[in-house]
């Protein structure tokens, strides 16, 4: 039929129905592809939206992506604690044997004075290599680092720790002297990759892509995610030995860390190295041994140019770093301190002293993860009013000449707004206010959280029962913001260029003074026990952070308006403070 003037342009009315009463017998078929169809696409849509893990985890924001790596990678490492030392036992117990006849008592068959000597030589020596190795590793993490970006660093240090345990489980089915020997052995492998440069890398990466008035928060919080992810990792690594053999837990970490890897590929954002150095090409001084060891060369007094021109040196990052270390020496050993002190006056057994732990992690977990942050966020508030109370807003010169202008940013380099510090592929649209007043009140609660510190260790030497030593262990996590604090107030007295390498350098201190606690307290305690007065080990741990408060009293950001002049002679504005915190 040809078409005229009064056919319509779209099929419908009676021609449909003509033709639908033509194709009649096809009608079912065809509705029922369109309705499977239609189902299909709305599948799919859902699928995408819903189904797609890495949809999902881009929608998260990024300070709970980091977070959430911390509390996983942590969890991988912290399986094997618990049975790693039960193996070594059984293994030394099998060396025994195989130089000595067989056991032919009542009992448990280990339970000798030999083998649990020999077990805490084995062991202490593991832990010595341990410490040594993760040294080195917390300097080639930072290398790695500028070189290939932080997250395939991320994932490199976690990826080789898999392989360690995957040795390791070797050494569980050798058994005997050819175990501890191959234990021992995979400490080596830490230097490639291990908890210390881990720790370093997340720290960097919260310090490159959240916001200036966010930092130490989160610093406090990825503090709170590893205190949980231990307290999870040993209890669960125990339960899982327990239930179904001592080799179990190594494969559990060994696939924890797997999956680990996967999460940093997929949910970290991505930080070029070339952004962490504000744009700006490393000199000659950053190349081979020398940019090994960049991060030493943050320790040293830098030179700020004033105001007014004059270069003068500035200690705050020295002096920051001396108060770290005597509060790492102070507070670092309190774990370990009240566990020694509960055994040795009340007698703790293993499973009181299991409980302890888990009870100071999680405690410890819970205030920084939910008031650590809050804490910052209303002392700065009371901190700047209290402030702007005590003196007069210095006016500057823009401001003298036009009042009308009168706190405004109206100068380039008035703005806080540095290019290249935040990830490429997700850049940050935060508008954080001016760093001075964010900082202001960290290093005010730097120091008045150590002087918490030392009296809370104090009323634990006035313990008389058992329930005393839970109430302490309780009660000491409320004073641990000093770290994530520290972290917050090194970010900003350092330029941005230089903020990977600070973060590295501040970690150093910290893991000098966890080794020197350890060899110090240790002694004191010993000492003080067979004087049988244990009880004064709290009052010298007290004094020193009084003293490590201090200290940090020195501790000042560079004057205000500023300028840090770097190494290869470039400046960078600082926004420090006037000296008076």
């Amino acid at each position: 039929m040809a078409a005229d003037e009064t056919t319509p342009l779209l099929p419908n009315g009676t021609v449909d129905a003509n033709n639908s009463q033509s194709s009649s017998p096809n009608t079912d078929s065809e509705i029922a592809n369109t309705i499977e169809n239609h189902h299909d696409v709305n599948n799919n849509k859902k699928s995408q939206w819903t189904l797609n893990p890495l949809t999902l985890l881009t929608r998260l924001h990024v300070e709970t992506r980091i977070l959430l790596a911390a509390f996983l990678i942590t969890t991988s490492f912290s399986f094997t604690q618990v049975p790693i030392f039960y193996v070594f036992y059984l293994m030394e117990c099998d060396d025994f044997y195989t130089r000595h006849p067989p056991y032919t008592g009542t009992g448990d068959r280990c339970s000798r004075n030999e083998i649990a000597a020999g077990t805490a030589t084995d062991f202490s020596f593991l832990a010595m290599s341990t410490t040594i190795c993760g040294t080195v590793n917390l300097f080639f993490a930072g290398w790695l680092v500028k070189k290939i970006g932080p997250r395939l660093a991320l994932m490199a240090q976690v990826l080789v720790p898999a392989i360690r345990v995957l040795t390791q489980i070797l050494g569980v089915l050798a058994g005997g002297r050819s175990g501890i020997v191959i234990f021992q052995a995979t400490q080596l492998i830490t230097v490639l990759g291990g908890p210390v440069g881990y720790i370093l890398i997340i720290n960097i990466i919260v310090g490159e892509v959240v916001s200036p008035a966010r930092r130490t928060p989160v610093f406090g919080m990825l503090q709170g995610c590893f205190m949980l992810g231990q307290a999870v990792g040993y209890l669960t690594g125990g339960m899982i030995g327990d239930a179904w053999g001592i080799r179990r837990p190594f494969e559990v970490a060994f696939v924890a860390f797997l999956i680990s890897t996967v999460y940093v590929q997929l949910a970290l954002p991505y930080v070029s190295p070339e952004s962490m150095s504000g744009g700006k090409k490393t000199g000659p001084q950053a190349k081979g041994i020398a940019g090994f060891f960049a991060p030493l060369k943050v320790l040293a007094p830098q030179r700020v140019r004033l105001g007014s021109g004059k270069t003068v040196k500035h200690m705050g990052v020295l002096i920051l770093c001396t108060g770290v270390f005597l509060g790492v020496l102070a507070t670092d050993f309190a774990a370990m301190l009240i566990q020694m002190y509960a055994t040795a006056v009340f007698e703790f057994h293993q499973s009181d002293n299991g409980w302890l732990m888990s009870e100071f992690a999680m405690m410890r977990a819970v205030f920084l993860i939910v008031l650590f942050p809050r804490i910052i966020s209303y002392g700065r508030k009371w901190y700047a009013k209290r402030q702007s109370q005590r003196r007069p807003r210095r006016e500057s010169i823009s401001d003298a000449r036009d009042p009308a202008t009168q706190g405004l940013l109206i100068q380039p380099e008035q703005l806080e707004a540095p290019m290249g510090t935040h990830a490429e592929e997700e850049p940050m649209m935060t508008q954080p206010p001016t760093e001075t007043e964010d900082t202001h009140f960290d290093l005010f609660f730097l120091r008045w959280s150590l002087v918490a510190d030392g009296l809370l260790t104090c009323c634990t030497a006035l313990a008389t029962k058992k329930w005393h030593i839970y109430l302490a262990a309780a009660m000491l996590p409320f004073a641990s913001g000093t770290a994530p604090a520290a972290k917050g107030v090194m970010t900003e007295m350092c330029s941005p260029s230089q903020r990977a390498d600070a973060l590295n350098a501040l970690t150093l201190v910290e893991n000098i003074g966890r080794l020197a606690t350890q060899g110090f307290f240790g002694f004191v305690f010993a000492a003080l026990a067979e004087a049988g007065k244990p009880h004064l080990t709290f009052y010298c741990n007290a004094i020193l952070a009084m003293i490590a408060a201090s200290v940090l009293i020195f501790s000042r950001f560079p004057p205000n308006g500023s300028e840090l002049i770097e190494a290869d002679g470039a400046e960078e504005h600082v926004n420090g403070t006037s000296g008076s915190e």
